[in-house]
């Protein structure tokens, strides 16, 4: 299983500075690409403390590409809804470029209705847009003199500049939570996967993956198998005690902040989104000791942060596991601290799994 760092700034700005993340967050880059870790991610969302801090993932990776030299740069994802797909494929392949051809575009639909909103986007269309503008990214990557014409946009005779280092194009992932024609759209289209572990109970997920690689099969891509990830809260100290209370801290602090964003819901409805009008009724829910209890996230000393990547493996079958290391708006210390533990302490028990 490979092992990367996920980020999703829970930052507001009376606790701690944009400055001050970014810099942490790229001493945390730094420390992974250090250690062999495989990837990091990164999240984009706009105007709330929930993700507000990363408007741009992109931009981002060029900062951190400047500053390792191995690692996979995923984002996780942009929002193509909010994007014009010549604006997207160009600063994508350019961010290839940067990076020596490390980029993977990780795409999502987004479902913040205060986004839509300021941005002018109708959220009921969120998923025919999201398909036109992955559909036209994918042509301009591959294409020269590309001509469409939907109802979101239409040019003719484009041809992107830079074009993508990696040939044919950077490796594509899509995000899903719970819609299982998401799960089965992402298959057929030989796409991988990022799967939502907190939202959906650990038997339904196993449902939805199901679905995913049914569809992949379906889908003839023969190239190379289905890939899909997870990303989890993980905190790791010196007890599983201490790990569950520190952590636990953390991870409160998580969710109020997601909880917060998702209240959007409640003045909010939209049939492109069943269910999401108790989406704050469900994060409010997930407390640290449920999390941990289902899986979806992981505390403990490095024997049990061992053991439960290998349950992840053996009960998921996962590939892929980004793990965020600095939610709650952590110090930078307490992050690295938890993160060097896994280095140096987990990961060596990983390896001796294999």
């Amino acid at each position: 299983m490979r092992c990367g760092l996920s980020f999703l700034p829970d930052v507001h700005p009376t606790v701690m500075s944009p400055t001050e993340y970014f810099a942490n967050a790229l001493a945390l880059c730094a420390m992974a690409d250090h250690a062999g870790l495989h990837s990091i991610k990164m999240t984009e969302h706009l105007l709330h403390p929930y993700g507000g801090y990363c408007p741009s993932p992109l931009a981002f990776f060029a900062a951190v590409a400047a500053r390792t030299r191995s690692v996979r740069l995923i984002t996780g994802g942009v929002l193509p809804s909010f994007h014009h797909p010549l604006q997207l494929a160009a600063e994508t392949a350019m961010v290839d470029a940067i990076s020596e051809g490390r980029l993977e575009v990780g795409f999502a639909r987004g479902y913040m209705p205060y986004e839509f909103a300021a941005l002018g986007v109708p959220i009921d269309q969120s998923r025919e847009r999201f398909v036109a503008t992955v559909e036209t990214v994918l042509r301009l990557w591959t294409e020269e003199s590309v001509s469409v014409d939907t109802p979101f946009f239409s040019f003719r005779d484009a041809t992107c500049l830079p074009r993508p280092t990696q040939r044919p194009h950077p490796p594509v992932w899509v995000a899903a939570s719970l819609s299982p024609e998401s799960f089965a759209w992402i298959g057929r289209k030989g796409f991988k996967l990022m799967a939502t572990f907190v939202l959906a109970d650990r038997t339904f997920l196993k449902e939805l993956i199901g679905i995913y690689r049914e569809a992949f099969q379906s889908g003839g891509t023969t190239t190379r198998a289905a890939e899909i990830a997870v990303s989890l809260p993980l905190y790791v100290a010196e007890s599983d005690t201490r790990a569950r209370e520190e952590g636990g801290r953390y991870l409160t602090r998580y969710f109020d902040v997601w909880e917060d964003a998702a209240n959007a819901w409640e003045h909010a409805r939209s049939g492109a989104y069943p269910g999401y009008a108790h989406l704050a009724q469900v994060i409010r829910a997930s407390t640290p000791e449920h999390l941990q209890r289902a899986g979806s996230a992981v505390f403990g000393c490095p024997a049990r942060v061992a053991d439960h990547v290998a349950w992840l493996a053996e009960e998921l079958r996962i590939d892929h596991v980004m793990w965020q290391v600095d939610f709650g708006a952590m110090p930078r210390e307490t992050a690295v601290r938890s993160l060097g533990l896994f280095i140096n302490e987990v990961m060596p028990r990983l390896h001796a799994l294999v």
